[in-house]
């Protein structure tokens, strides 16, 4: 069996105006990717293949399953039982010290994406695991926000060919894109890129952005918050726990991005919005 493909091709048939053109088109790669711990598996994703070793670090660090880099003993692509592909499975060895209780960690994780339990739960189960709140002192131009978007929509090399795919990217404060991952997943393509500072000793990240594609979700809120991450910008809504979260953490949330517009739901001190000496009008 091959490896997972990012990309993948397919003939299709477009109708238009009476017309019907039949040819080959591509398809954004899914499928699932196992992360196991020593022999044991932890958890299973549908994501496009890719930077999984970066997904599978991300992952373990944005749920609070490692705090630092070092508890990773070993990373790499292991095997499915009974396949020769080696493309599906990550196996990760964690220090010894490292307290794991992986049958508990799975019905937790099952029950986070399933039993939609309440909110205030939700964010005292990210309270509870001593997260700080992020940089209160890091400031950002509106006019770097607002490029955000372009900059990341041009470093989308698998959408440019599908248009079916979610990205993420960490931005400094001038604009500048330091990493950018794409996924069918968008929670895994902040993963992806958090996973890539955590291996590379870049975390916490203090006085970065990060702009993702789609909405703003609470599970993109957390995995930031626990990366350190002052501000989130989205293109698209962010949910109300979402808000609620960031709010209650001191994160800048920032949604509908688009053009020279934009909808600050939390953390407006971030942003240099008004004229020094000047408040901003209170909404009633």
């Amino acid at each position: 069996m091959s490896r997972p493909r990012s990309i993948d091709l397919t003939h299709v048939s477009e109708w238009q105006d009476g017309r019907l053109r039949r040819f080959q088109d591509y398809l954004v790669g899914e499928e699932p990717l196992e992360i196991r711990v020593g022999k044991l598996p932890l958890s299973v994703t549908m994501r496009t293949p890719g930077h999984d070793l970066e997904l599978a670090a991300g992952f373990l660090f944005t749920e609070g399953l490692i705090q630092r880099r070092e508890q990773i003993v070993s990373l790499e692509h292991g095997v499915s039982d009974g396949e020769r592909d080696r493309g599906n499975v990550v196996r990760v060895e964690l220090e010894s010290a490292v307290a794991l209780n992986l049958e508990q960690t799975r019905r937790n994780f099952f029950a986070a994406s399933s039993c939609g339990i309440c909110g205030k739960a939700s964010i005292d189960s990210v309270r509870v695991r001593g997260i700080q709140p992020p940089n209160p002192n890091l400031r950002l131009d509106p006019e770097v926000l607002c490029r955000l978007p372009e900059t990341l929509r041009a470093a989308q090399a698998i959408f440019g060919r599908t248009g079916g795919l979610h990205a993420a990217g960490l931005f400094d404060c001038r604009g500048e894109l330091i990493a950018e991952r794409e996924d069918v997943g968008r929670h895994n393509a902040v993963d992806k890129v958090i996973g890539w500072t955590l291996l590379e000793g870049k975390v916490p990240l203090s006085d970065y952005v990060l702009m993702v594609s789609g909405r703003g979700g609470f599970e993109i809120i957390q995995k930031a918050i626990v990366a350190g991450i002052p501000v989130v910008a989205s293109v698209s809504a962010p949910s109300s726990l979402a808000v609620q979260l960031a709010r209650e953490l001191g994160l800048t949330l920032v949604g509908f991005l688009r053009g020279k517009r934009f909808i600050v739901y939390a953390g407006e001190e971030r942003l240099r919005l008004a004229a020094e000496g000047k408040s901003p009008a209170a909404n009633p």
